[in-house]
């Protein structure tokens, strides 16, 4: 009996390593190119940009090629949305603006199938060739919850309670905007932020994720965050500046 591919980031987090995900502007052929390079897992984005169903199936096809988990931010936290983009293949969905543990608790309840929830009963592409896909996919399907407003982060001590969430992701960009400092994610507070956030996480027991970058990477393994986000964008631009820049 063919077996559940494994979610290599479900895997590393249970064993306490960091899990490392790659983000930005993605097709099935550029996580091809990404493929080799070992991360752990691609974001794919279907809250922004242009990314359909159709896509998203060969996305989450060349992910599985390369033996990197596939993670895909929805658009809302709706259950509709959860089920079909796991059914098109990927092996987890990030849920944006989770503010309650209500609504942690629904994210769950959409990505999971009985007792833990209630997924739609199809398996869609991950459970093809494995006939007892819904005893197992519980295991291997991963929620990440975005903490990305102070509603969240004033009932973060609730939201922490909900059991099957994977990761909660403190993500700065939005948490600056709703604390009045929009496009400053460097402001003091918005940092005094991210970081008790962070804190809050970790002592609780829980898994914490944030964007990273090449500057401040290690800083936050250091905080105890373990699912690290960082976009592939800024080195293209960075190298193709220092690129023009010797030419001029």
């Amino acid at each position: 009996m063919p077996a559940i591919r494994a979610n290599r980031v479900k895997d590393k987090l249970r064993q306490g390593q960091p899990a490392t995900c790659i983000s930005g502007l993605m097709s099935s052929e550029i996580i091809d190119f990404l493929g080799p390079l070992g991360f752990d897992c691609v974001w794919m984005e279907c809250e922004h940009g242009p990314v359909d169903w159709e896509t998203l199936g060969d996305m989450t096809r060349a992910c599985d090629l390369w033996g990197m988990a596939s993670i895909t931010r929805c658009n809302a936290n709706d259950a509709g949305l959860i089920t079909r983009t796991l059914d098109r293949g990927s092996m987890g969905v990030v849920l944006p603006h989770v503010n309650t543990r209500a609504e942690a608790e629904a994210a769950v309840g959409a990505a999971k199938f009985a007792p833990l929830g209630y997924r739609g009963m199809f398996g869609g592409r991950q459970s093809f060739g494995v006939p007892d896909y819904v005893h197992q996919a519980n295991d291997q399907t991963m929620v990440v919850v975005l903490i990305e407003e102070v509603t969240a982060l004033d009932n973060l001590d609730d939201i922490l309670k909900v059991d099957g969430v994977d990761v909660f992701f403190v993500a700065p960009s939005d948490l600056s905007q709703t604390m009045g400092h929009i496009g400053d994610v460097g402001h003091p507070e918005v940092q005094a932020a991210i970081d008790d956030a962070l804190a809050r996480i970790v002592n609780a027991g829980r898994t914490a994720g944030t964007l990273v970058n090449d500057d401040n990477v290690a800083a936050y393994v250091a905080k105890g965050a373990r699912f690290l986000m960082t976009s592939w964008n800024g080195w293209v631009a960075r190298g193709g500046s220092e690129f023009l820049g010797r030419i001029a």
